[in-house]
């Protein structure tokens, strides 16, 4: 499998996914031109994916997606929901729903929900036979009934959005403090260091921590957390990379 995430934070997301049969992106935020450019960095063409699956329906997550499926036309996964809340979406050609899990041959991808300020907000456990993804981010907790479902898993893609304190005391008005530190906002460098903490396991590769807040937080304190609690509860754990907003992060092959 060839994991590499393209962008992530506030400006836009996308993630590219392959089993060297089907290329996929979870999520088309940013514009055709920057997602083209990433592609062909990691060798890739837009020509080739075959399927965009969104995670919910903030700009910061479809931003490309009507020019990028005008032009290349692949499948579009999403839920009745996001279907109803996207404008212009009698344009799109190949829209598929999905409400549980998503089956590309080998590749399965697992749908889950998640707590997001949107009618509907889901993550996903991507599997491959000896190999599987946790792409979890844009939610405001992650509830306990998953927490088996994501255990173990090699890699994991983890939404560490915020310090608290950066925040606090940050320019933020008040009532997107509030958003952001709500159950339906985002997941702070503390949550997402506690949830790591408990999820990963032997079999467990690499995180890349993501959607990191310019104003709200450093890859410096993201890791930081997240080494002080991994120590904390005596894991021996350091393959931790930071998403970058406008890079592409290091290609993860298995």
């Amino acid at each position: 499998m060839k994991i590499c995430v393209l962008a992530s934070g506030s400006e836009g997301n996308s993630t590219f996914i392959s089993n060297g049969t089907h290329k996929i992106l979870i999520d088309i935020g940013k514009n055709v031109k920057y997602i083209t450019e990433k592609l062909k960095e990691i060798n890739e063409s837009p020509e080739n994916i075959e399927a965009i699956i969104i995670s919910h329906t903030h700009n910061d997550h479809i931003a490309a997606l009507e020019r990028f499926v005008k032009k290349y036309h692949p499948k579009v996964y999403m839920t009745q929901k996001m279907f109803f809340d996207l404008k212009n979406i009698e344009d799109y050609d190949n829209i598929i729903i999905y409400e549980d899990n998503i089956y590309l041959d080998n590749m399965k991808v697992i749908s889950i929900k998640t707590s997001h300020d949107v009618t509907d907000s889901r993550n996903f456990v991507i599997e491959e036979p000896n190999m599987s993804v946790v792409y979890l981010t844009d939610t405001g907790y992650l509830n306990r009934k998953y927490f088996d479902l994501l255990k173990n898993r090699n890699y994991y893609l983890f939404e560490s959005n915020h310090d608290i304190a950066m925040l606090m005391n940050g320019p933020y008005p008040k009532w997107l403090k509030t958003r952001v530190l709500g159950t339906y906002g985002h997941l702070s460098n503390k949550d997402a260091s506690f949830y790591l903490s408990k999820l990963i396991g032997p079999n467990t590769e690499k995180i890349v921590l993501m959607h990191l807040s310019h104003k709200n937080n450093t890859e410096e304190k993201a890791l930081e957390m997240i080494h002080n609690t991994f120590k904390e509860y005596e894991i021996e754990f350091q393959n931790i990379e930071c998403a970058k907003q406008n890079e592409i992060t290091k290609v993860i092959y298995d």
